[in-house]
């Protein structure tokens, strides 16, 4: 009896762990702050690839570099300059993973070629469903949302932008990002 007691309870806290948590992330911006929930059950490549630049503090002193209201901010690899950094190899798209481009989501950034994404994100400031994935389109994999600061989202689309290089949509004086820091983790509910 007491062994079954036992064994109901380490399946018990097994199956919580297994339910894991998805991440918490505190994004501080030069016009406010972001909380992020890191959709680490559905799309883990993503996640753990997004964790490991926080953990590399490569994010720290990057920019939003692409602002287009009614559409998205994109940023996570260009520091004040518009120089890219340097960043680890390309991972694979998760844009399978049933998530949908929608207003407050994060999504990887990546170029034609679907499994090219690395540091670069972009939150959707809209519903953008042409970017999920379809028969005709590979898509874009979204990982997390946000959670708390959409209004800074929101405040960072109005910023005036103008054409830098060969890069279009850039804000006149640089949107920062901060610090990026996992908060904790969450319980699913």
């Amino acid at each position: 009896m007491l062994n079954k007691a036992l064994f109901a309870i380490s399946a018990a806290c097994m199956s919580l762990q297994v339910m894991a948590a998805n991440t918490l992330v505190e994004m501080k911006t030069s016009m406010g702050n972001i909380e992020i929930e890191l959709f680490n059950d559905k799309a883990p490549i993503s996640a753990k690839n997004f964790e490991a630049y926080i953990k590399d503090n490569f994010y720290n002193g990057t920019i939003f570099h692409r602002v287009i209201p009614g559409f998205m901010i994109q940023g996570g690899g260009m520091d004040a300059n518009m120089v890219e950094k340097p960043t680890k190899a390309p991972i694979q798209n998760e844009s399978y993973n049933g998530l949908k481009n929608a207003r407050g989501t994060l999504a990887m950034a990546r170029t034609n070629k679907p499994n090219s994404a690395t540091s670069q994100f972009f939150i959707n400031t809209v519903d953008n469903d042409f970017l999920n994935r379809s028969q005709m389109n590979a898509g874009y994999a979204v990982f997390g949302k946000v959670t708390k600061g959409m209004d800074v989202v929101d405040k960072i689309t109005q910023v005036p932008t103008a054409n830098f290089g060969m890069h279009q949509n850039v804000p006149k004086q640089a949107v920062k990002i901060i610090s990026v820091n996992i908060k904790a983790a969450e319980e699913k509910k």
